[in-house]
């Protein structure tokens, strides 16, 4: 591996001071200064990006019909909606074998979750509106350009604002000391925008609906679907959050090992966008079974599957922290280093 030291500071003589030659540290109240001005500038721009998101949410409350929620009924429904990815996003913390996460930066993640959905709302519907305008939305060509749409713009975009979620706010604590917290984080923050989600989507159906009967048969609908919907965001964005993690690890190659995990993340997310709404009707077409009971046999096939890998990708961590606690000081540690995908 190359030395990543300047070349006079890697052949000097140990001891010679060679402040602002290829070393630097605050020593002056210059540099002092030059120190505050970043940490303030960098706080200042995490803080513009939280308050952006709050206004989108704020006006989505307003405009949107998100403000539905604040109804008895409607806000049950969200939370039942949210019930089997909490229990999936509880699962990945409880199989986390190193240190338990401060409550706090899980609540924190999930906040963000939630309010950085606003980002990939509107980014989603400007896509969408551009597709719209150019009229391609009829016949196979629709059919291809929704795929396309989904490999492209949602899987990305959504996964993208999920892990931002992540590195702003919990990757720079210093309780973020392992690869696997990657993916508890991450899990957290596909909690906040699944629960987000589903109660944009559950407002939406039940908006207009006066009648409290009427109102509990359609959110009973609308919930069910989207409790099965929620657990995909935790598996996708935990996937991601594990490489964010094993990037904090390997600074040398964190940028494509950051990729990595939006890629796997992104094209699992487009996937299952692209296949639930074909393979249910093809199933339920070929055997009579209801649309709903073809729809739940293929969130259970599919999240299943990835959802194992995921806790295989969990479990072969904790294997090796097992093994490297076990092992004597100065034993061979190649576990480690040894990580799926």
């Amino acid at each position: 591996m190359p030395d990543s030291r300047d070349p006079v500071e890697a052949h000097a003589e140990s001891g010679r001071d060679l402040y602002e030659v290829s070393t630097w540290e605050p020593r002056t109240a210059f540099d002092r200064l030059s120190t505050g001005l970043y940490s303030v500038g960098v706080s200042a721009a995490r803080l513009f990006v939280v308050l952006v998101a709050v206004v989108i949410l704020a006006v989505q409350f307003a405009l949107g019909g998100l403000g539905a929620v604040t109804d008895p009924i409607i806000g049950v429904f969200v939370l039942l909606s949210a019930v089997p990815a909490l229990a999936l996003a509880a699962y990945v913390w409880y199989a986390d074998v190193t240190t338990s996460e401060p409550l706090e930066l899980l609540v924190g993640t999930f906040v963000l979750g939630v309010l950085f959905a606003g980002f990939a709302g509107i980014l989603n519907s400007i896509a969408d509106w551009g597709i719209q305008s150019l009229g391609l939305t009829a016949g196979i060509v629709g059919f291809v350009f929704q795929i396309v749409f989904f490999f492209v713009v949602v899987g990305p975009v959504e996964e993208t604002v999920k892990l931002l979620a992540v590195w702003l706010y919990p990757y720079r604590k210093p309780e973020f000391d392992a690869v696997v917290d990657g993916a508890v984080y991450g899990a957290m923050a596909g909690l906040g925008f699944a629960t987000i989600e589903n109660a944009i989507y559950i407002s939406g159906q039940t908006q207009g609906i006066a009648d409290p009967l009427n109102l509990i048969a359609a959110g009973t609908g609308i919930s069910a679907v989207r409790a099965l919907a929620g657990p995909g965001h935790v598996i996708y964005s935990a996937f991601a959050g594990y490489y964010l993690g094993l990037a904090k690890f390997n600074r040398e190659n964190a940028g494509p090992i950051v990729v990595k995990g939006l890629l796997i993340a992104a094209l699992v997310h487009a996937t299952y966008n692209s296949l639930s709404s074909v393979v249910p009707a093809i199933v339920a077409n070929a055997t009579g079974i209801p649309w709903f009971i073809a729809f739940l046999g293929f969130i259970i096939v599919y999240d299943g599957i990835f959802g194992l890998l995921l806790i295989r990708k969990i479990a072969r961590y904790r294997r090796a922290y097992h093994d490297a606690h076990d092992e004597p000081p100065g034993g061979q540690k190649s576990e480690l280093t040894e990580f799926d995908g």
